[in-house]
């Protein structure tokens, strides 16, 4: 199994701090969701002007870059100069650090009939595959926001011709927002997921939305044990990413408790 972590979960964490924690906890790799107060870090010196010695300082302590978490939206028609800006960015990042994933949302479709927000998106993210393969990297939508249900995102990946497209599976939202069962979501999207994210929550209200609270992994009610063995049962070799969203819900743990936590939890699944 391999593991890694987004910055989310310790964005007061230096680089330096990343790098010996993920050593020191067990994990195979990092994603980057922001540094030191900046979640476009490709305007840091650690990855512009500096970026070849971050990764030879990321390489030298046994790990990787799983993937680039960006925050472009496809949906957003007036921030698509903007976003393609911004995978170019990333897209050479991950030819420098031998990357293979750049993170996208599908963002909120608005006013927008479901099949006009289906065609912006397949051809925002044509383009943005176009780019990305350039580098050797592949641009993954997350299952988030108004993508969260695995059809609206089968639409999608049903209308881009690309081999630079993929899935990034949130275990979490699917599950948790609308009750999708992980055997439903695999059936309709396992053929593009490449990468995954954890994370665990306990249910707190029973309204009609579900109000929910973040915990550490196993002690919340997501199914986290089934999920891995739905994914090893048809051969994922892809990252298991905790996503611990640190740096928009301060009150959770510390990330000095929950990433150690989460290694141990998930390492005893392969058990």
């Amino acid at each position: 199994m391999k593991l890694s972590f987004t910055t989310l979960g310790c964005p007061d964490w230096s680089l330096e701090t990343i790098i010996a924690g993920a050593g020191d906890y067990g994990f195979d790799a990092i994603d980057f969701r922001g540094l030191s107060g900046e979640m476009n870090i490709y305007k840091l010196p650690e990855f512009g002007a500096n970026a070849t010695e971050t990764r030879r300082r990321i390489h030298a302590a046994g790990l990787t870059v799983s993937c680039f978490s960006s925050s472009v939206k496809l949906v957003s028609r007036a921030q698509y100069e903007q976003n393609l800006q911004e995978i170019t960015e990333y897209a050479r990042l991950c030819e420098e650090f031998e990357t293979p994933y750049i993170r996208v949302f599908g963002g909120s479709i608005g006013d927008l009939e479901r099949s006009e927000a289906v065609e912006i998106a397949a051809a925002h993210l044509q383009e943005m595959a176009r780019i990305a393969k350039a580098h050797g990297a592949k641009v993954l939508i997350e299952t988030h926001d108004d993508w969260t249900s695995c059809e609206h995102v089968r639409a999608l990946m049903e209308r881009v011709d690309s081999d630079a497209v993929g899935v990034l599976w949130d275990v979490h939202h699917p599950y948790r927002m609308l009750g999708e069962q992980f055997e439903t979501t695999w059936n309709a999207l396992g053929r593009w997921i490449e990468y995954t994210h954890f994370k665990d929550s306990r249910l707190t209200g029973s309204g009609g939305d579900p109000e929910f609270q973040y915990c550490l992994a196993g002690e919340g009610n997501i199914p986290i044990p089934d999920a891995f063995a739905l994914l090893s049962s048809h051969g994922y070799q892809g990252f298991y990413t905790l996503e611990w969203e640190k740096k928009w819900h301060p009150e959770i743990e510390n990330a000095e408790v929950a990433f150690p936590h989460y290694v141990q939890y998930m390492r005893k699944l392969e058990d």
